[in-house]
């Protein structure tokens, strides 16, 4: 019994991903990381370790988290239920959208609707965009520790950040996958 609400826990907080996450799988990582906070599932640090592996493997980057925290939390089952938590949301909203959709097509104000939403999803990203920038560049518990600001950056992380993007700027035919496997390679190189 205890595991079946472990299931329908993981299927519900992953379908209010799903359903609040617009712009894709960095517009999940506020949701993920509040996750994290309320139910102990994982850490920040966790965080930042499925952020690599999701980038790293094919597929969605959302569905790929959502795999990692179901199997984290509930083993096999887990990993089918919180993806499909996941996706749930999106499968039902364009199944209704498409139906009515086409009644209101040339409706101003389903044109502005969907221009909101993009403000939304710049929004989510940007936000993910910071709390990635944050783990990767920063050592909180060195900061918490005493450190400082300056004792707490990640100088050689931020080097190898400045170094790929100015390559992959000079290199602009070059697929990103091969990007981010040579930051990887680096970062675990070099111990990061």
């Amino acid at each position: 019994m205890e595991q079946l609400l472990l299931l329908l826990e993981l299927y519900a907080r992953f379908f209010y991903v799903g359903l609040f996450s617009v712009g894709g799988g960095l517009a999940t990582l506020p949701f993920l990381q509040n996750i994290g906070e309320v139910t102990g599932w994982f850490t920040q640090a966790d965080v930042s370790n499925m952020i690599a592996i999701s980038e790293s493997t094919p597929g969605p980057m959302g569905i790929n988290m959502a795999t990692y925290v179901g199997y984290l939390t509930a083993g096999v089952p887990g990993a089918i239920v919180a993806p499909l938590g996941e996706i749930a949301p999106a499968l039902f909203i364009t199944l209704i959208i498409s139906r009515v959709l086409q009644k209101f097509r040339s409706s101003k104000y389903v044109d502005y609707a969907f221009y909101g939403l993009r403000a939304a999803s710049m929004g989510l990203i940007l936000a993910a965009t910071i709390s990635i920038a944050k783990l990767a560049f920063f050592d909180s518990a060195a900061f918490s520790g005493g450190a400082g600001f300056f004792g707490s950056v990640q100088y050689i992380s931020i080097a190898i950040f400045a170094v790929v993007l100015a390559l992959s700027l000079i290199f602009k035919k070059v697929h990103p996958v091969f990007w981010i496997a040579l930051a990887a390679a680096a970062g675990i190189l070099l111990g990061l």
